[in-house]
């Protein structure tokens, strides 16, 4: 059974990119599932696949249902019905993907590479790299992530107030080892 390989691109930054390895017969549904848990999105808005050309124009379009606010020429797909083998019409086929129509997040996906071979040790589809940090869908991302939490917990690096600590406060006065008021900063002394 041949297995797609697709990269699927955050539209505003190429360099985050996730590749999604799905079966040819699996459907257009299936293939949305993947790109939410690997960009870490929720379910719970509207969405649709476009078949694409080169210069990413959206074509027909593939849709978890036929939405009332979006304007189509030909009527859309069935997601859930839609094997992604039917849409390949050559090798590097491009696909867009829209999510939550009123955000508007958008996704450039392009047919990478094709395997006659399925891994039997993995389940379809699957993410096969994740390159960049993706898109916060509802606010900030870190770096860190979710480990970050783990990591003020664990050094209580809330406790103090954020840029203070309490280093050098013992025994110190900072009157004397400035020596008064002869310590004038550079910017004092402009005027």
């Amino acid at each position: 059974m041949a297995v797609l390989k697709f990269r699927v691109f955050f539209e505003e930054d190429d360099t985050i990119y996730r590749d999604i390895a799905i079966k040819h017969n699996q459907s257009f549904f299936e293939l949305h599932q993947a790109l939410l848990a690997a960009y870490e999105f929720d379910s719970i808005h509207q969405a649709s696949f476009y078949r694409s050309n080169d210069s990413w124009q959206r074509g027909r379009a593939i849709s978890l249902e036929k939405y009332d606010n979006v304007e189509y020429k030909v009527d859309p797909l069935d997601m859930f019905e839609t094997n992604i083998g039917t849409e390949i019409r050559d090798t590097e086929q491009k696909f867009v993907y829209v999510y939550d129509f009123q955000k508007n997040w958008s996704f450039q996906i392009q047919l990478i590479g094709v395997s006659k071979e399925e891994n039997v040790k993995l389940i379809y589809p699957t993410i096969t790299r994740k390159e960049g940090i993706g898109p916060s869908q509802y606010g900030i991302k870190s770096i860190l992530g979710d480990r970050f939490a783990d990591v003020e917990e664990k050094y209580d690096l809330g406790a103090l107030g954020e840029g203070f600590s309490d280093e050098g406060e013992e025994g110190s006065n900072d009157t004397d080892e400035l020596g008064g008021e002869e310590n004038a900063t550079e910017e004092d002394n402009a005027f």
